[in-house]
């Protein structure tokens, strides 16, 4: 199996990036399949009003294709689009990819695995998973959300032709995505209710366009992006991370969040709405310096009134009926519900939802007992909340890049079910230390309170563990 035949299902930052290195090695054995009629990702889904990413542009990239081209301290949405379309095309890896094919079915038959897809079955070595964690949007379970007689739509999916000048608006949920699009909103509506269930930490974005001269500078000064990547990176290592893990810095930033919101926010009754009763970090901090002015607008009404029901004509809540006739749903992704709809059925005829009733799991969030060949990425427990998920990409392409020569040599491989359970110990005694054990509730955590999402470690350890010699972990099937 010299040139293993490849199946990268997803055409985002984890599949384009398992493409590439393949196309670098020589290996052009593999087929990208795509659901939709464009690459991106959730960079092609979110393109609501202010979509944009959280952590610095220049670490939120690929460390082999180191880009000149970013015009902001913090990339939005166009540009990381633009970005990943530039790296497809550099790397021409564009013409591997089958755009509008969607895989309903993989099937393990004992050599190989059977993918269906746009109503046929083909036969590939090795199935890599591409699909990421923040890939379905939720929608709240609210009573009479289809009786609405206006315009409603999630944030992953805006209505790009429906115009919010004057309208009434209603933003339902208040993460990352609200964020960011609500100030945006409040700029065009009439009138807009933030409906907020439990606020946010909220850190301030320290976002700035960079100048001519800055911009040459990273493209001509030789070592000058490796170094300001490098000092980004260790930043959130030494400082972030920390804090996530219920050390130093945890009160830092704490103190760093409440002078954002005392700074931002005059109004006592208003901040004590936004002032969160968990440890920072239990949720997903919000980095952002224009939500809370936001906020604060005359036109805008912060309810954090329980949602009784949706009606016709509005939102309904304890204390009353809200007129609106536009209803956003920024309610984030079925983040804990991994690969599905997608049907995986390994050896023995055992499926992954089967396998994952508990929740999800994977061997460095790669790798699957029972599972041979399969590969994922952005998998479980890999996601981050304090550095660049790209580094984690790069890090688990490299070691199903190490696997290929081990099943090349020995045909089908699977982690051995041991290296599992022990990998699950190391897990659960990380992860007890970790702040998003609070009181809170996230999208890092299924229904019975277990994260499946986060990786409890500094990043610098996962490099160390993925770039260890796969061969041990592994057995032949």
């Amino acid at each position: 199996m010299s040139r293993p035949r490849v199946a990268i299902i997803g055409a985002g930052f984890g599949g384009l990036c398992m493409a590439i290195r393949l196309e670098r090695a020589g290996i052009r054995s593999y087929t990208v399949f795509e659901k939709a009629d464009r690459l991106g990702g959730t960079w092609r889904d979110n393109s609501y009003p202010g979509a944009g990413c959280d952590i610095p542009s220049h670490l939120y990239s690929y460390s082999f294709e180191k880009y000149g081209s970013w015009t902001r301290r913090y990339p939005e949405q166009p540009e990381i689009l633009e970005y990943l379309e530039h790296c497809a095309d550099k790397y021409d890896v564009r013409r591997k990819i089958r755009f509008g094919t969607e895989v309903r079915r993989a099937v393990f038959d004992g050599s190989w695995w059977q993918l269906t897809s746009g109503g046929r079955t083909e036969e590939f070595d090795v199935v890599v998973m591409g699909v990421g964690q923040l890939n379905r949007p939720r929608l709240p379970d609210i009573p009479g959300m289809s009786d609405f007689e206006g315009v409603s739509f999630h944030s992953a999916r805006w209505d790009h032709g429906h115009d919010l000048t004057g309208r009434r608006v209603a933003v339902i949920g208040n993460g990352s995505s609200a964020a960011q699009l609500i100030p945006r909103v409040a700029e065009q509506a009439g009138h807009l209710y933030v409906f907020q269930r439990t606020p946010n930490w909220v850190i301030p974005k320290p976002d700035a366009a960079f100048g001519p001269r800055t911009r040459v500078a990273f493209r001509f000064v030789p070592g000058l992006q490796r170094a300001y990547r490098e000092w980004i990176y260790r930043y959130a290592e030494t400082t972030l991370y920390p804090a996530l893990a219920q050390g130093w810095s945890t009160e830092l930033l704490r103190k760093r969040a409440l002078r954002h919101l005392h700074d931002q926010v005059p109004d006592p009754a208003l901040r004590a709405k936004l002032t969160p009763d968990y440890p920072p970090g239990c949720k997903r901090v919000v980095i952002d310096s224009a939500f809370y002015p936001a906020l604060t607008r005359p036109d805008v009404d912060v309810v954090t009134d329980k949602i009784v029901r949706v009606t016709p004509k509005g939102v309904e809540t304890t204390e009353g009926l809200c007129e609106v006739d536009t209803i956003v749903y920024a309610t984030g992704f079925k983040s804990t519900e991994f690969l599905a709809p997608m049907e995986i059925t390994g050896r023995d005829g055992l499926t992954l939802e089967e396998r994952w009733r508990g929740g999800a799991e994977a061997y460095l969030g790669i790798s699957v007992p029972g599972f041979p060949n399969l590969f994922l990425l952005y998998g479980p427990n890999t996601n981050l909340g304090h550095n660049s998920i790209v580094f984690m990409i790069e890090c688990q392409v490299r070691h199903i890049m190490a696997c290929l020569p081990y099943l090349s040599d020995h045909g089908p491989i699977e982690v051995r079910p041991e290296v599992m359970e022990a990998w699950r110990r190391q897990l659960d005694a990380s992860m007890a230390r970790m702040v998003w054990g609070g009181g809170c509730q996230s999208w890092y955590k299924t229904a019975e309170g277990r994260v499946t999402n986060n990786w409890p470690g500094p990043t610098t350890l996962y490099r160390k563990l993925t770039a260890r010699p796969p061969a041990p972990a592994y057995r032949p099937v």
